[in-house]
């Protein structure tokens, strides 16, 4: 029997996961969605409509750090599948509920602690790794980190090690967007967890070991397929913490593009303290959070769909040896932001962050990536994932020796 699937969030990458289920709808049961504010999760489906999707889709309120409220739900509905697309701080709730009802967990993001800042590495060995147990016990599938990246570059990483090298030398991860949105300066997702990705310690892991370096200490300029030269800078991100436990002996570093008017920005906002998420008091004796000041007067990330214009660049440079014959790949998808808008209502970001959730659900509820398990997506077979992805409008490339083609 097809399972019923729960969406928790209603941001732009919710957005994208909801409209990609209804086009789907064949491989699941009844679909749901649950928000804090359940309207934001109503209009979702009101989008859904829109595009002429008939399907069985229902909305509901819901206060996902609540662990009790959302196995609550997940009971009231049965649900088999939980994608949880919400802020990265309800992860453990979320995943806490899906091993107390059974339902398959799926998440785009690590775990984070709202009053913590870049903890100590590996990130997911403080929080998500720590129910591995818990997960295996109870037979619940847990897939982590299933967007893009983390997620599709995971499942390029383990494609470069199943079908072409035996010893996989480095990974370097490069994540371009080469769009722009037309607003003086807006984050491209949740403000709050984009900047927090940015103001702690850069974590890569070379020579076996943690490296650590600051934002924008490290730069280099890459040639990329469609977007061609840019600048991309050694970032911290989820994705080195857990490639580098399956590839302990290869060098794992993410690179993430920015323009001098974004650093330039966030140069001064951290240098005034307006990115700490440490309460404040004002002179009126008003307690406030600077961070999340700063948050409520950006724009809403899902508000720059209308006016994005260009394309993403995402992909994994591959180095290792085959035989003992070193070589290189870079497998890659490039997205553009106006597509994504006039299929899904979203810009590109969330668009490429959104489609492989889907593609993962599709994969639990066919059986393929049902481990009853916790599992990152480099534990789990690729191909499948990037086939089906490849049909869900995210196809990926492999340049090689042969020249630049389509997996």
């Amino acid at each position: 029997m097809p399972k019923n699937v729960l969406i928790i969030g209603a941001g732009g990458v919710a957005q994208v996961v909801a409209h990609k289920m209804a086009q789907n709808a064949s491989e699941f049961g009844q679909l749901h969605i649950a928000s804090r504010t359940v309207s934001k999760a109503e209009q979702i489906i009101a989008s859904v409509r829109d595009k002429g999707h008939s399907v069985s889709f229902t909305a509901h309120p819901l206060d996902a750090m609540d662990s009790a409220a959302v196995a609550a739900l997940i009971r009231q509905i049965d649900a088999g599948i939980v994608i949880n697309v919400g802020s990265a701080f309800v992860n453990m709730t979320v995943l806490q509920g899906c091993i107390d009802t059974g339902a398959a967990y799926i998440d785009t993001a690590i775990h984070e602690d709202p009053g913590k800042v870049c903890e100590t590495p590996p990130w997911y060995g403080n929080y998500e790794w720590k129910r591995r147990e818990a997960c295996e016990k109870a037979g619940v599938t847990a897939i982590l980190g299933a967007g893009f990246d983390p997620g599709v570059v995971n499942a390029y990483a383990r494609l470069a090690e199943d079908e072409y090298f035996d010893k996989v030398e480095s990974i370097d991860i490069v994540d371009i967007n080469a769009g722009s949105h037309g607003r003086w300066f807006a984050t491209n997702f949740d403000p709050e967890i984009n900047f927090r990705e940015f103001t702690g310690t850069v974590y890569s892991w070379q020579k076996g070991a943690w490296q650590e370096n600051r934002m924008f200490e490290v730069g280099r300029e890459w040639d990329l397929p469609v977007v061609g030269k840019q600048t991309a800078y050694l970032s911290g991100h989820d994705e080195v913490h857990s490639l580098s436990a399956r590839y302990k002996d290869a060098d794992v570093r993410f690179w993430m593009g920015f323009g001098a008017h974004y650093i330039n920005v966030f140069t001064v906002l951290q240098n005034l303290g307006l990115l700490s998420e440490k309460p404040v008091k004002t002179a009126e004796g008003l307690e406030v959070v600077p961070l999340k000041v700063v948050k409520a007067v950006l724009p809403d990330p899902a508000s720059l769909a209308p006016d994005y214009q260009g394309k993403t660049c995402i992909g994994d440079l591959v180095k290792g040896s085959l035989n003992g014959k070193p070589g290189e790949i870079f497998i890659y998808n490039v997205a553009d932001h106006k597509d994504a808008y006039n299929e899904v209502g979203s810009q590109g970001i969330s668009y490429t962050a959104g489609v492989p959730p889907v593609a993962a659900a599709i994969l639990v509820a066919r059986g393929t990536w049902d481990v009853k398990k916790m599992a990152n997506v480099e534990d789990l077979p690729a191909r499948p994932f990037l086939e089906l992805l490849g049909t869900l409008g995210l196809p990926t490339r492999v340049i090689d020796a042969t020249g630049d083609h389509p997996l």
